[in-house]
């Protein structure tokens, strides 16, 4: 680059800046309860071992850090190095909202009408009737849905959960030059129905075209019938552990049973935290139900909870931010408290986010480092930062299941 003054200026090189260390944590390794993580790492040590042939799955179900796949696609990203890649699991059906941009694939629909469940408080509203991806799509006529999946995620099986709008095969679907209808009338009116599609190879291409009167999809599942790892994300931007349990029961069954999850991680808790006026009482009341729920309707299933991570409200007088005007709502403290209460309680894993992302106002701190790992909202993290707690949240998981497999005597 030339100067004003005609000499050369030298060029700097750029070096990115050293993400931190992860902070200190309540429990031995960022875990508490790891323990209860046994079932989960029962199925990875049998794929280590090559005596199992189906996925891995790992479900989890939260809010906007869950949503936007930043997070859970780090994990996906290291846990499918390490035991293979699987498929890329459970979607919402079609594009919920504008930006749905999911890792390992690309969802495009045309004529389909997306709907959001409503965020809890109200009760009574439609939101009851949705599954546990928070979305649901309508179709009718010449309306077409396209997921198109990166190679390495290509899909063998096919899941598809729904109801009919009309009597009539509803769907069909198409991959590989097949086509294949799907009737959605259960033996009850507007009950969920959820079929599954082996294919004699793999695709990286599916289509969803509805069919006479048409359908009402609730989720999507696209995994391979292969070793390996398969996570999937279903959040709802502003979730509560309220809007969990607004999802309706019989929906909720009929998809764990197709699913079959070997981890359920509950990652809510942001939201929540700030609400003012928090009961505590309440609020573990709340979370013993949805725990209890998970057990009863996926047995099989380990379960993990994700402490709140620490965030920041503006326009508060004497914050512990840099400005000194942005402190946590109280709220999130008693969630983080609850949460880690009710795990240790019940026998339920549980992950410190608040301690391994550097503790009190580190939300202050990761947004204000030369490359921010935070946004300025001090409430959700940029893509570096996404990456970089994804990656801790996955190391300290893999340290805990590396710690049992020693106790064990390693794979067998």
């Amino acid at each position: 680059m030339a100067a004003s003054g005609g000499g050369l200026c030298q060029e700097i090189p750029y070096a990115p800046i050293a993400a931190p260390t992860a902070g200190l944590s309540v429990c031995p390794g960022g875990l508490c309860q790891a323990d209860a993580l046994g079932g989960v790492f029962e199925a990875l040590l049998a794929t280590e071992a090559g005596r199992r042939a189906r996925p891995v799955h790992i479900l989890q179900i939260g809010d906007s850090h869950t949503a936007g796949d930043r997070i859970t696609g780090k994990m996906r990203s290291a846990l499918q190095a390490r035991f293979g890649k699987a498929g890329r699991g459970v979607l919402p059906p079609g594009v919920p909202y504008a930006g749905y941009a999911p890792y390992q694939v690309q969802v495009g629909a045309t004529g389909w009408v997306s709907e959001l469940a409503a965020l809890q408080p109200p009760g009574g509203t439609w939101a009851q009737r949705v599954g546990l991806s928070g979305v649901r799509a309508t179709g009718s006529g010449d309306a077409v849905m396209r997921f198109v999946l990166d190679r390495g995620a290509e899909a063998t099986n096919i899941g598809i959960c729904g109801r009919a709008l009309g009597t009539g095969p509803g769907l069909s679907v198409e991959a590989n030059d097949t086509i294949t209808g799907l009737d959605f009338n259960g033996p009850e009116p507007e009950g969920e129905v959820c079929h599954e599609i082996l294919l004699q190879q793999s695709t990286t291409m599916v289509r969803l075209i509805p069919v006479g009167r048409g359908v009402l999809l609730d989720s999507v599942r696209l995994d391979g019938i292969r070793p390996g790892v398969v996570l999937s994300n279903l959040g709802r931007v502003g979730a509560t552990l309220r809007d969990l349990a607004a999802r309706d029961e019989a929906i909720v069954a009929t998809e764990l049973a197709m699913w079959r999850p070997s981890l359920i991680v509950l990652a809510f808790g942001t939201n929540d935290g700030f609400e003012d006026g928090l009961d505590p009482v309440a609020y573990a009341t709340l979370l013993r139900g949805q725990v209890d729920r998970m057990r009863r309707l996926a047995p099989a299933a380990s379960l993990l909870i994700l402490g709140a991570p620490e965030a920041l409200r503006s326009g508060a007088a004497g914050g512990c931010s840099a400005d000194g005007v942005r402190a946590p709502p109280p709220g999130l403290a008693v969630v983080r408290d609850v949460q880690r209460r009710v795990a240790a309680d019940m026998g339920v894993a549980f992950w410190d986010w608040h301690g391994r992302m550097g503790g009190d106002c580190s939300a202050d701190r990761l947004a204000t480092v030369g490359e921010p790992l935070m946004r300025g909202d001090r409430v959700h993290f940029t893509s570096a930062g996404a990456d970089w707690i994804g990656g801790v949240l996955s190391d300290d998981l893999m340290a805990a299941y590396d710690g049992w497999k020693a106790a064990r005597g390693g794979v067998e």
